[in-house]
């Protein structure tokens, strides 16, 4: 078994999070792991994009085109711009919450339409998912667990080689406890979304 999946985003929005609890998730289903660091500007916002894959042979951490199980969208034209990784049978989980860069909120340029990009997508592959992360965050109690809604929607994909209780109690190892709880719910939220489109 070899699983790769490839994570879209932009920095400050929980990459590198969903990296390490994906990474380390894997590594205690005693799957040997290749993960390449968070490629791109993590620290203004810029495009980032993280590649895991794990399974029973030595993996190479480098992305290749087409070779994508699962493309986790952080943010809607990130996921539309790694396209390139997926491939019909790319299980894409998006994320439809908008990161609106500084030239698109100063008015000087336009955020491109949703519902084209979604489109577009699905012009790809017809596994896509969508969900409102930030919104189920908000439900959970706190619009930061954004990135704990999109773990749990991964958990909830069909075919996904991760328990679900495990990568739940891997996420909540990981967080401060004081937002334990917060997480637990966004996690739970997100893969209760999935699994209801199924």
């Amino acid at each position: 078994m070899r699983y790769c999946v490839q994570i879209a985003g932009v920095g400050g929005q929980g990459v590198l999070l969903a990296s390490s609890v994906l990474g380390h998730a894997a590594m205690r289903a005693g799957h040997k792991l290749a993960m390449s660091e968070v490629h791109g500007m993590a620290q203004r916002g810029g495009s980032v994009l993280s590649t895991l894959r794990f399974g029973d042979e030595a993996l190479s951490p480098l992305e290749a085109s087409g070779q994508a199980d699962l493309l986790l969208g952080f943010e809607p034209v990130e996921t539309y711009r790694m396209l390139h990784l997926a491939n019909e049978g790319t299980h894409i989980v998006m994320n439809l919450q908008p990161s609106v860069p500084v030239k698109v909120s100063m008015g000087m340029e336009q955020y491109p339409d949703m519902d084209e990009l979604v489109g577009n997508i699905r012009s790809v592959t017809d596994r896509l998912i969508t969900l409102n992360a930030t919104e189920l965050a908000v439900q959970a109690g706190k619009a930061v667990a954004a990135n704990a809604a999109l773990i749990g929607a991964v958990a909830g994909v069909e075919g996904f080689p991760l328990e679900r209780e495990l990568l739940e109690e891997v996420l909540l190892d990981t967080v401060p406890e004081r937002f334990k709880e917060i997480n637990s719910k966004a996690f739970q939220l997100g893969y209760e979304r999935v699994r209801s489109g199924l």
